[in-house]
């Protein structure tokens, strides 16, 4: 009996094994790309990360007449979703691929595509809320497809080879823009300070590339940094679909989905920066983290940066900044991460609050003129920035001082000889004495009337 049991399961198993088979055929069979069908459309294609993996596999080129794989994404009309992300697809992408207008989230990133962007033709009416085409190996000019799309949300074209410089027309064209992230190009020239226009802008990530001069005065305007407006959601209009981005977040690579409405932050690390930072940037009090790093940036750090009262993360290092630093930033109180070493600061190295907790020596390395915890250098004997600067401004007060107590002092003497009528007479008789003696000594004498007068023969 045991045995008939054991194969008549066994049986069953391969019926169900036969069974699984013939639906997946079907299911293949009606899905079909290739199929002349027309009328095939849908709402959401994943291909989940590394489920097109083993060799490279060029989903997308249309060049060869034999390849027809990518022009039918484009017969999608439907397609809201298409997460092709984490794969290794290669190819480029097809011209007709902006005839899906109904698409409002794309994800092509970590993958082998290259070539440029296609334009999009002039009655291109671009319904995208998210495109995402970051680790790839696209290049070009900054993409010019994106310039009409008034609803994008989130824009990231980072880790590609795009050149040239970001257009100014971004600040304008783009209204609906809350992410922008474009590092790791060769992006150079001047960052437009158009930027600034953007209301909704709260992350902002340009790290290495070959940004040069100031950094713009204009982003202290950005509303969305100064009072962040936080959306629980998360997810694309219509869809349960949530959003996501790659973030370099206190010296990590993490990926932020759920609170993603909740970060704000900028990145500018890895360029050719110069000039002064501009204290216009502490008027963004919601901002979490500010990485300037590896620039050519001067001057102080600004005194009002204390003002930035719910950062968690700075990060100054590997520039030319001088000074002392601001005694302000005790209050920065979620500060949990901050490295301003390889400057030239100098003097006592402020305390109190949260930077108590920051005990890591190499968090002010490689400024020597720095001192006090936690430092193991004193400030006793050491002739701090700080001090003298301080000492400076207290000898000018009391130059300062002494020369308007010997003005007041003058005038007061000076006021009551003048009130007071005996003493106005005692001083000009005084005065009338001592000139009479003088021209009595510079009066000339005759030398044969003194010889006279003191010769006893005569």
């Amino acid at each position: 009996m045991a045995e008939h049991a054991q194969g008549f399961r066994a049986l069953l198993i391969c019926l169900c094994l036969c069974l699984l088979l013939l639906s997946a055929e079907h299911l293949a069979m009606s899905m079909d790309l290739d199929d002349d069908d027309d009328s095939f459309s849908d709402e959401v294609v994943v291909a989940p990360a590394r489920r097109l993996s083993g060799d490279s596999f060029n989903v997308l080129n249309t060049n060869t007449s034999s390849n027809k794989s990518g022009s039918v994404f484009c017969r999608l009309l439907s397609l809201q979703v298409l997460d092709l992300s984490n794969n290794l697809l290669t190819g480029e992408l097809p011209d007709c691929w902006w005839e899906m207008q109904a698409l409002q989230f794309m994800d092509l990133s970590n993958n082998s595509f290259s070539g440029e962007i296609p334009e999009a033709p002039p009655s291109h009416d671009c319904s995208l809320e998210s495109l995402h085409l970051a680790g790839n190996g696209f290049t070009g000019v900054f993409p010019s497809v994106v310039k009409g799309c008034r609803s994008l949300a989130t824009l990231d074209i980072g880790n590609n080879q795009f050149f040239g410089r970001v257009p100014p027309w971004v600040g304008s064209r783009v209204p609906a823009l809350k992410i922008l992230r474009l590092r790791s190009n060769n992006f150079t020239g001047e960052i437009p300070p158009e930027i600034s226009q953007l209301p909704q802008l709260q992350l902002l990530d340009l790290a290495n590339n070959n940004f040069t001069g100031p950094i713009p005065r204009e982003f202290g305007k950005l509303s969305a940094m100064k009072n962040p407006i936080i959306n629980s959601t998360g997810s694309l209009i219509g869809s349960n679909y949530q959003d996501r981005i790659d973030i370099i977040w206190k010296g990590q690579e993490v990926i932020l989905q759920k609170i993603l409405q909740l970060m704000t932050g900028i990145d500018l690390s890895g360029n050719s920066l110069s000039q002064c930072i501009p204290e216009e940037l502490t008027n963004l009090e919601g901002l979490r983290f500010l990485n300037l790093s590896r620039n050519n940036l001067s001057c102080g750090i600004p005194e009002s940066i204390g003002s930035l009262n719910v950062l968690e993360s700075l990060d100054l290092s590997l520039n030319e900044l001088s000074g002392a630093i601001p005694v302000g930033m005790s209050s920065m109180v979620f500060i949990n991460t901050l490295n301003l070493s390889n400057n030239h600061l100098s003097g006592k190295i402020p305390t109190g609050s949260q930077l108590q907790t920051l005990t890591d020596p190499s968090i002010y390395s490689n400024n020597p003129g720095l001192c006090g915890p936690p430092l193991d250098i004193p400030c006793t004997n050491a002739s701090p920035a700080l001090n003298k600067r301080n000492d400076k401004d207290s000898d000018q007060w009391l130059y300062y001082c002494v020369i308007a107590g010997i003005v007041f002092g003058f005038w007061l003497w000076y006021g009551m000889i003048l009130s007071i009528p005996k003493w106005r007479h005692s001083a000009f008789f005084y005065v009338d004495a001592m000139q009479h003696k003088v021209m009595l000594k510079l009066q000339p004498i005759d030398p044969y009337l003194s010889k006279e007068k003191s010769d006893p023969f005569l």
